[in-house]
């Protein structure tokens, strides 16, 4: 270990005589190899660095422990100095290595030669790169160039010739030099004298569309260069308009093309050798044109949107055309998308349930062989605003307090309120309340507020769409207490019992409580009476005082008091004490008749102070003693009607005609009514009567018709008598004039009319008369026989009423026969009601002879009888259950011609009709009612039992008498159906 000495690093390759430093040279693309060796102990620690320059993509490689740095395929980038460093612990030793990279040459651009016309001009590049730097010498077939001699210009990287000749024809080649090697180019140039030669093919069709610019192609080869001309259909005059412009290589380009430069173009080219010619067809179409509706939607979010492309274009491209669709941009696909939300179908395309992103601009996209057509919808989605975000509280007072947000995203459609809502948790949890709104896009309220509430608050945004959800609940805002700041409401005393007085209140809401401990101080006492007030302290909301006078008035107040003192001073509010049934009963009750069913009702008031309670009017109650056509009694029936308010008089309607009557008047108030006035006795007049019961034809003849009616179903007063009338009538409602008969007789209940029409309809009209007029018409339609026509017939004896069958004569076979079953009442003599009821047959030959001795017929006469019997009880039974003459559907097809122009008072004869006229009918078949010119209002009528009234003003109920019981229709008669009585 003695003899060990340590020693520096000491470089021996390179040697310390070559310096610090070396330069190297590497061919680009070639190995660089640097050899570093060192000695010295401890042995060097070899390490590489490159000081200069990039540093190497890839990191260089080290062979033979760091000893050699080797970068294989070498590039510019590696050019710079590497440093290679000799270390151990006594010190170091470095040497540089400043490395050159070189290359050959390499070209950049190489002369190219070609065919030339004579009189052209010649132009040769030639670039190279290398490093050194290369030279460049240009050579004329295989020699050098002499510039001296050289016609042309000539330079480093360019040679040029001008005005080629023929003998110009030759081999010019580029030669680039370094030390590295030597690079040849070389170009062929040809100059020959050659007749225009056309390179586009003969008879070129061309198409484009109106608007677009048409380039016709004639690309031309010649020596010398030709002259080049277009013309068109057949015109030997060159193109020269603005719009017509001769590209240097013999293309014709049209701008803006119209439909008239559709037609057949020539291309002439000509030089000294010779010329020639072209066709090219160029035909204009029309453009695509294209419309998208709506052009700017607006569609609220989850609705649906349909967007139509309405496209037009030339049909000659009708094959070629399609039509697509774009979103900012992106086509969308044929199918479905969007969760088959999205639906196109050629020029539709339909959205359901929008959401937010739809929104975009869709653009329909229509295609062509050539042009293309676009059109742009921009889609706005509508929503409700977002909610709004980050509630703030300032300015905290007792009283109030600031509340500021952030307002939401608000989806196109402008915030224009926010609703600010509280919730609080002492009275009502959970129950959220609205407290004020904002208007506009404000983002801050101060805020009132209540004593005594622990307050949270949300804020929900208002746009044209809607509300938005309510925004997250602030912090909580407890307010301190304070005494009421106001007073219940709504004070008020209702019914009660005699002697008592209930009084109630509106309570407070539960923020206007302010405090703990709430309760209401009750004060009352007897209006105009000199007392102390009497006082009461609650929690409810009432309170009942019992041993008051009955209904006097009293003064109340009633004001709110919590554990922090008492609300403001209570306003006196008026109110009355129980009340009890007025204790008199009116005086001066009198009665006018107005008409036979309308009388005017007058009293005097009872006074005040009898009342014993608030006045809500007064009844009258009247019932019918007897009646004055036959004098029998009536059982009595009350009715009454009401007439609210303190007044005196009243009108009582629907009364029945010709009768007596008894009537009292009371007045009434909350509690019930009081005592009835004393009986007042009245009659009323005659009147008209109700329609006969029915209306049959019995025979018909061709010049005459036998008609039967039945009495009125109120006579309403003595019968004086019928009118008859008749008229012509078709089947276009045109009818003729009216033709009456008076029968004088009140017995006579038919009459046969003679001088009419054959084969004609006619329409008839009974109506009963009485002393004061004559009553509404009943009707019925009727054909006569055609002239010519045959018809006879026989009236039996009379048959008893238990006989269910009658034997007819033998008739001849195939004859058409009617029978006709009349029913009648007598009384002293004279018939009161009659019906009829009929049915047709044919007599048949041979199967009846003799057979009404065989115990068959016989049986079915009696099976025939019992099912007539049947068919009238069963007729009686309807006709007593209630229903309507069917006679109703022809008399709305003819209508009675007779014309109501006037009503008694308000409501007439109180008749439900409501028939219309005939078109053509100019005049009334009842001119001789009259009005009896009363002008009372509606109020003069009170309400009460049966006090209804028809939209015409006619009065009905228990006053218009009993109605028709029944009707029965014969299928096989001739007339209309009529009502058949038992």
């Amino acid at each position: 270990a003695n003899f060990i000495k340590e020693r520096k690093p000491k470089l021996l390759i390179p040697p310390e005589s070559a310096g610090s430093s070396s330069s190297v040279t590497v061919i680009k693309g070639g190995v660089l190899l640097l050899e570093c060796i060192a000695e010295g102990l401890p042995t060097p620690h070899l390490s590489w660095v490159k000081v200069t320059g990039n540093m190497p993509k890839d990191e260089p490689e080290t062979e033979n422990f760091g000893k050699i740095l080797k970068i294989e395929q070498v590039t510019a980038a590696d050019e710079g100095t590497y440093q290679c460093t000799a270390s151990n612990p006594m010190g170091r030793a470095k040497h540089e290595f400043h490395v050159h990279v070189e290359e050959p040459p390499q070209w950049l651009k190489k002369p190219e030669g070609g065919v030339y016309s004579v009189g052209t001009n010649l132009v040769l590049l030639c670039e190279a790169i290398g490093n050194p730097e290369p030279s460049i010498q240009w050579k004329l077939n295989g020699m050098p160039i002499d510039g001296t001699t050289f016609r042309g210009r000539i330079s480093t990287r360019e040679i040029s010739l001008t005005n080629l000749q023929l003998q110009d024809s030759a081999v010019f080649q580029c030669e680039a030099t370094n030390k590295h090697g030597t690079i040849l180019a070389s170009a062929n140039v040809n100059v020959l004298n050659i007749a225009p030669l056309i390179l586009t093919s003969d008879g070129e069709n061309y198409a484009t569309v109106v608007g677009y610019s048409a380039f016709l192609h004639c690309d031309i080869f010649a020596s010398p260069a030709a002259d080049v001309r277009w013309t068109k259909d057949d015109s030997i005059e060159p193109l020269s308009t603005f719009r017509y412009e001769l590209n240097k290589n013999g293309t014709l380009e049209i701008r803006d093309t119209r439909k008239e430069d559709s037609g057949s173009y020539a291309c002439w080219a000509a030089n000294s050798v010779g010329k020639r010619a072209i066709t090219a067809n160029l035909d204009i179409r029309d453009a695509t044109k294209l419309v998208v509706a709506p052009k700017s939607p607006r569609v609220l979010k989850s609705h649906s949107i349909l967007l139509k492309c309405q496209a037009e274009y030339d049909s000659h491209l009708k094959h070629s055309f399609k039509l697509s669709w774009r979103k900012d941009g992106d086509e969308l696909p044929v199918n479905s998308t969007g969760g088959g939300r999205i639906i196109l179908d050629r020029d539709t395309l339909f959205i359901s349930s929008v959401i937010l992103e739809d929104q975009g601009v869709y653009t329909c996209v229509a295609s062509t062989s050539l042009d293309t057509a676009r059109a742009e919808a921009q889609l706005i989605v509508l929503d409700v605003p977002d909610p709004p975000e980050d509630l703030q509280l300032s300015e905290n007072q007792n009283r109030s307090v600031r509340l500021s947000w952030k307002a939401g995203a608000s989806h196109n459609s402008p915030v224009n309120e926010s609703i600010i809502e509280f919730e609080e948790n002492r009275w009502e949890p959970g129950r959220w309340q609205e407290l004020s709104r904002v208007p506009g896009n404000d983002t801050t309220a101060l805020l009132s507020l209540a004593p005594y509430v622990n307050y949270q608050f949300r804020v929900v945004s208002v746009n044209a769409v809607g509300r938005s959800q309510p925004s997250k609940p602030s912090l909580r805002y407890a307010t301190p207490p304070a005494a009421p700041d106001k007073n219940p409401e709504n004070i008020r005393v209702e019914a009660s019992e005699p002697n008592e007085m209930v009084m109630k209140w509106e309570p407070l809401k539960p923020v206007e409580r302010n405090g703990p401990g709430l309760e209401y101080k009750v004060s009352w006492r007897q209006r105009g009476v000199e007392t102390d007030w009497n006082e009461e302290t609650v929690k409810k909301h009432s309170l009942s005082v019992q041993n008051v006078p009955t209904f006097v008035p009293y003064e109340i107040k009633v004001q709110a008091v919590n554990n922090l003192g008492s609300g403001p001073e209570p306003n006196i509010t008026i109110g009355y004490s129980g009340e009890d049934v007025p204790d008199a009963a009116p005086s001066g009750v009198s009665v006018e008749v107005v008409n036979s069913t309308l009388v005017k009702v007058f009293w005097f008031g009872i006074p005040r102070d009898r009342v014993r309670g608030h006045l809500r009017g007064y009844k009258v109650n009247w019932w019918k003693t007897k009646s004055m056509l036959d004098g029998k009694r009536h059982h009595p029936e009350k009715h009454f009607l009401t007439f609210v308010g303190d007044r005196n008089y009243g009108m009582i309607p629907g009364l029945e005609p010709f009768s007596e009557f008894h009537l009292t008047v009371l007045a009434f108030n909350s509690r019930g009514d009081g005592p009835e006035s004393s009986p007042v006795v009245f009659e009323t007049p005659e009147g008209v009567p109700e329609q006969p019961r029915f209306l049959r034809i019995l025979n018909f003849d061709k010049d005459s018709v036998t008609l039967s009616w039945g009495l009125p179903k109120k006579a309403n007063g003595h019968l004086t008598g019928y009118i008859l009338q008749y008229q012509i009538i078709n089947e276009t409602h045109e009818v003729g004039p009216v033709s009456d008969v008076s029968v004088a007789n009140r017995s006579t209940l038919s009459w046969r009319l003679g001088g009419l029409a054959p084969s004609t309809r006619y329409k008839f009209y009974v109506k009963a008369c009485t002393a004061k007029g004559c009553g509404k018409a009943l009707t019925e339609e009727g054909l006569t026989l055609a002239q010519g026509s045959k018809g006879s017939g026989k009236i039996s004896d009379a048959v008893k009423p238990t006989q269910r069958f009658h034997p007819s004569e033998a008739l001849e076979p195939g004859t058409e026969f009617t029978v006709r079953l009349v029913t009648k009442n007598w009384v002293d003599n004279n018939s009161i009601f009659e019906d009829v009821i009929e049915t047709r047959g044919r007599a048949y030959a041979g199967i009846y002879d003799g057979i009404s001795t065989q115990g068959w017929f016989i049986g079915l006469m009696c099976a025939i009888a019992l099912l007539t019997l049947l068919l009238l009880t069963i007729c009686f039974v309807r006709r007593n259950k209630g229903g309507k003459y069917s006679v109703k559907e022809k008399e709305d097809l003819h209508p009675d011609p007779e014309a109501q122009s006037i009503k008694d008072e308000i409501f007439g004869e109180y008749s439900d009709s409501d028939e219309k006229p005939l078109k053509g009918s100019l005049q009334s078949l009842n001119g001789d009612i009259k009005a009896t010119g009363s002008a009372d209002s509606l109020v003069d009528y009170g309400e009460g039992e049966h006090g209804m009234f028809n939209e015409d003003g006619s009065f009905i109920g228990a006053y218009s008498g009993s109605k028709e019981k029944g009707s029965v229709e014969s299928t096989g008669s001739s007339t209309a159906t009529f009502p058949l009585h038992a």
